[in-house]
C-alpha cells in the first residue's frame, strides 16, 4: 500500500514538472520570439554629432546590437532547447544580418573611400569580414563572438569620424556611392520578391516565359522554383527581417545623405519606400503562415510581402534615377 502511494506521488510530482517545464518552455519561446519595434530607440539619446556618416555607421552598430541583446540573445546558432525548437526568429535574423552585411561591405568599399585617398579603412575591413561570419556557426568562431568583433571596428570607426582631429575616417557622403547601395538593395528586393511569389503553385520561371519571351529578356533571374511548403515560413520571415533592417537603413541615410536627397527632390520617393517596407511589417494576425492558392478562401501571406517589396523595389529604381547627376 505504501509503495503504491509513493508511487502514485511520484507520477504526480513527474506530471507537474513536466507541465511546469513545458509552461516554462511556452513562455520563454514567446519572449524570445516578440518582433523588434518599427524603428530602434538608439541609445546615444537626441543630441546627434553633425559629421557626415555617423548616423548610418551608429545605426549600423545598433542592429548589431540588437542582434546580440535582443530577449534570449542570436538564436540562429542555437542547439539547445528552447532556441533550438524556434524557426522563425532565426530567419528573421538571418534577413536582418544579410543587410547588415550589404551595408558594411558598401561601408568598405564606397562610403569609406574619398577620392582622393582611396586606401580602404582598416576598422571598416575587419567589420565587414567579421560580419560574413556563417549565420549559424556555434563552434569557434561563433557567430556572437564575430558580431561583436564587427561591432567593436565599427565604434572604432564612428569614434573617429567625430574626432577632428583624425583624418583617417572618411565617409563619403554623395549621390554616386548611394547609389552604389541603392544597386545592392535593389537586387535584394527583387530576389526576395521572386522567392515569396514562388510560394504559388505556378512557378516564376513560368510566369517570367509567358511575359518576356517576346521581348528578348534574359530568363536566367526567372528560374526560380517553386518554394517547397515547409520552407514558406523560412522565406516570409527572412524577407521580414530584411525589410526591417532596411527600413532602419534607410531612415539613417535620410539624414546623412540629406543634401544630395534635397537638391533632387528625392524626400517624397524615399518617403515612399520606407512606407512600403513599414507595410511589410504590419503585425501578423495569424498563428501560422497561410499560403492559400489562387482566389481559394485563405490568405496567402507571402504574395502580400512580396507585392510590398515589389512597390519598395520600384521605389528604389525611382530613387536611383533621382540620384544621376544633376
Amino acid at each position: 500500500m505504501t509503495a503504491t502511494l509513493l508511487s502514485s506521488r511520484r507520477r504526480r510530482i513527474l506530471a507537474a514538472t513536466a507541465i511546469a517545464l513545458l509552461l516554462l518552455s511556452l513562455a520563454l519561446a514567446w519572449s524570445w520570439s516578440r518582433w523588434p519595434p518599427l524603428y530602434l530607440e538608439s541609445s546615444r539619446g537626441s543630441e546627434l554629432p553633425t559629421v557626415a556618416g555617423f548616423v548610418t555607421v551608429d545605426t549600423l552598430i545598433e542592429t548589431i546590437d540588437w542582434l546580440l541583446d535582443k530577449p534570449g540573445g542570436y538564436l540562429s546558432n542555437d542547439i539547445l532547447p528552447v532556441s533550438v525548437w524556434l524557426d522563425n526568429m532565426p530567419r528573421f535574423e538571418l534577413g536582418v544580418l544579410v543587410q547588415a552585411r550589404d551595408l558594411a561591405r558598401t561601408l568598405r568599399n564606397d562610403y569609406g573611400r574619398a577620392r582622393a585617398r582611396p586606401a580602404e579603412n582598416a576598422e571598416l575591413a575587419i567589420a565587414e569580414s567579421a560580419l560574413n561570419v556563417p549565420y549559424d556557426s556555434w563552434m569557434l568562431p561563433s557567430t556572437e563572438s564575430r558580431l561583436r568583433e564587427a561591432r567593436e571596428a565599427l565604434i572604432a570607426y564612428r569614434a573617429t569620424l567625430v574626432d577632428l582631429g583624425e583624418r583617417d575616417a572618411v565617409f563619403a557622403a554623395d549621390a554616386d556611392n548611394l547609389r552604389e547601395w541603392l544597386a545592392v538593395v535593389e537586387r535584394r528586393l527583387d530576389e526576395l520578391s521572386l522567392r515569396l511569389a514562388a510560394s504559388v503553385s505556378r512557378t516564376v520561371s513560368d510566369l517570367a516565359l509567358d511575359g518576356e519571351a517576346d521581348s528578348g529578356a534574359s530568363i536566367a533571374s526567372a528560374a526560380t522554383p517553386t518554394t517547397p511548403w515547409l520552407e514558406i515560413d523560412d522565406v516570409f520571415f527572412e524577407a521580414r527581417g530584411s525589410a526591417w533592417a532596411l527600413l532602419q537603413f534607410l531612415a539613417a541615410a535620410d539624414t546623412d545623405f540629406e543634401p544630395d536627397l534635397a537638391a533632387r527632390n528625392a524626400f517624397p520617393v524615399l518617403r515612399k519606400i520606407r512606407l512600403e517596407l513599414e507595410g511589410a511589417l504590419q503585425p501578423l494576425r495569424s498563428p501560422m503562415i497561410l499560403n492559400g492558392g489562387g482566389y481559394g478562401l485563405t490568405a496567402n501571406h507571402s504574395l502580400v510581402l512580396a507585392s510590398y517589396l515589389s512597390r519598395a523595389h520600384a521605389g528604389v529604381v525611382e530613387l536611383k534615377g533621382l540620384l544621376g547627376p544633376l
